[in-house]
């Protein structure tokens, strides 16, 4: 069997196929998903149209949570290293009104306000750095090929596999691969998901924006009055609730603008630059790098996979880049998409385990859109229209300060979880959960929760708990008895599924857990937690059965 040859073991059958997984587009979270899937062993091949990536600076803002993401993937050190901006000069965003050099601004967007629930720093550098990083680190993976400059054609799927026409795009190259799964990343206007027959709910919010790339060094001297910022978003009543969005692409020199423009604007028939100042709120040079134009609207696929074939990152779901939410959004696809994959075709993975993907994934975005994307539009608009320095400083003053307020408490909230999944076992949940659903509101706590993401914490060892997990499950036993942790090694044993197990004293910081045993997902999110005393009413075989997706 050669390199490429490989066999394959699916939900109910063996079958001979080239690779595992083709992923179609080599963007973030395509190329994040194939690093997930070939640290696992998993033969996978990206096709992505562009050789290299595409110097258009968007997805800049990385949260912690991501970047837990970059530390297992063995990318983070990298992606620190390719940041544009010094780390001493800070990623700090503001919010401003009517223009950037106006009397009133609060921080906007501070995620250092959550660093202490998570293992990383989040971090910010333009995507293509993001991508170029991704791609080094997949070429280090002997189970990842990589086809740059290639496209998908066409894909047909049956009950063992997927068949699936590429073709180099300036070449006459041509290749018929045959996978157990195929995976579309390929963006907003995703083929796969067309090919799929996967279905969209849009929400057209009738937009037309434009996106500038500028170099000026003189706006980097207009704004040294906000020290460690790095975007910005301008606040004016005229384009109702709208945003005019700076943010820096490297420091001192070049920055990307992106705002809502008239319907029929083109790149002639508009002046950039006086839009451009008019927001800053003062004139200065600066030499346009690129202009471009896109529609603002919301979309979500009906579903997340159809057969064989499965949808990630912007072919899932798209949206305005407000807040940096798409490629976190993207990248944490990946991640959950990418060890169940794993699990199926490594035979440990329950027969509902690829279904919880969509349904987690799916409502956890529909939430991102409705709880803070949108509904940030809509109180930007209600606010522009109640309040005017001009017709009421005192009123306009205070509601500002309580929308700084406002700021911080969303950065909070937004804790995406799965609470009501379907792999995730509530019984022994002191928070009664089993009646929730997934969701991207939440709150960040340090106490071990069903569904939701694992604080950090340190063992009496001094590593912490992220510097000893596994790719696989984990069993974090604080002050267990030998026995509950040995029923949870051997229905792990009898069931195929990798756990590691971490016994230590529940002291210090690890007693914020508030629980004895804790079961941690492949993603660093909990499956199950519970007290020796509570295994009298669920058995370690049952949980294990649960988490893995046995449909129980």
């Amino acid at each position: 069997m050669s390199k490429q040859q490989t066999a394959v073991k699916s939900l109910d059958t063996a079958v001979d196929t080239d690779v595992d997984v083709v992923i179609v587009g080599g963007g973030p979270v395509g190329m994040g998903l194939a690093i997930e899937l070939g640290q696992r062993g998993v033969r996978c091949l990206v096709v992505e149209r562009y050789p290299q990536p595409q110097p258009i600076p968007r997805g800049q803002n990385l949260t912690q949570r991501t970047m837990e993401h970059f530390h297992f993937w063995g990318a983070e050190k990298e992606l620190r290293q390719a940041r544009t901006i010094p780390p001493e000069y800070g990623i700090g965003g503001l919010t401003t009104y009517g223009t950037l050099l106006g009397p009133y601004s609060y921080d906007w967007l501070q995620r250092e306000l959550v660093k202490p629930y998570y293992y990383t720093a989040n971090e910010r550098l333009p995507q293509y750095a993001t991508e170029a990083v991704l791609r080094r680190r997949a070429a280090q993976l002997e189970s990842v090929e990589c086809l740059f400059g290639w496209g998908e054609e066409s894909l047909t799927q049956d009950a063992t596999g997927v068949t699936v026409e590429i073709a180099e795009r300036k070449g006459s190259g041509r290749r018929s691969v045959r996978a157990t799964y195929v995976v579309g990343c390929d963006g907003a206007r995703s083929n796969v998901r067309e090919q799929a027959g996967i279905t969209q709910t849009r929400s057209d919010h009738d937009r037309l924006m434009v996106l500038l790339v500028f170099k000026s060094p003189e706006l980097h001297e207009l704004l040294k009055r906000y020290p460690g910022k790095s975007f910005y978003n301008v606040l004016h009543p005229e384009l109702k609730g709208y945003w005019k969005f700076f943010g820096r692409v490297d420091l001192g020199n070049t920055w990307f603008f992106h705002a809502p423009v008239p319907s029929g604007t083109t790149e002639s028939n508009f002046d950039f630059k006086a839009y451009v100042e008019q927001a800053v709120g003062a004139e200065f040079d600066m030499e346009f790098e690129h202009i471009g134009f896109w529609d603002l609207r919301f979309a979500i696929a009906n579903d997340y996979s159809a057969g064989r074939v499965f949808i990630a990152g912007d072919a899932a779901h798209s949206h305005p880049p407000y807040g940096g939410y798409g490629v976190n959004s993207g990248l944490e696809d990946a991640r959950n998409l990418g060890w169940k994959l794993a699990a199926t075709l490594q035979g440990w993975g329950g027969e509902a385990l690829l279904d919880s993907y969509d349904k987690e994934r799916r409502p956890v975005f529909a939430s991102t859109i409705d709880d803070f994307i949108a509904k940030s539009i809509e109180n930007d608009r209600l606010f522009l229209d109640e309040f005017d320095p001009a017709l009421d400083r005192s009123a306009f003053e205070g509601a500002w300060q309580d929308r700084a307020q406002g700021a911080v408490g969303e950065v909070h909230a937004f804790e995406p979880n799965y609470e009501g999944s379907p792999v995730v076992w509530h019984g022994g949940d002191s928070d009664g959960a089993g009646s929730k659903a997934p969701s991207a509101v939440g709150s960040h706590r340090f106490n071990a929760r069903s569904g939701h993401h694992l604080a950090p914490a340190m063992l009496s060892s001094g590593k912490n708990v992220y510097e000893v997990m596994s790719g696989g499950f984990v069993l974090l036993a604080l002050d267990a008895q030998s026995d509950a942790v040995q029923a949870f090694r051997n229905a792990a044993h009898a069931l195929l599924v990798p756990l590691t197990v971490i016994e230590d004293k529940m002291s210090g910081q690890l007693a914020r857990y508030e629980a004895q045993l804790i079961l941690i997902r492949p993603d660093q999110f909990v499956a199950w937690v519970g007290h020796e005393a509570g295994l009298s009413l669920v058995t370690a075989d049952q949980v294990i059965r649960w988490a893995r997706g046995d449909s129980i």
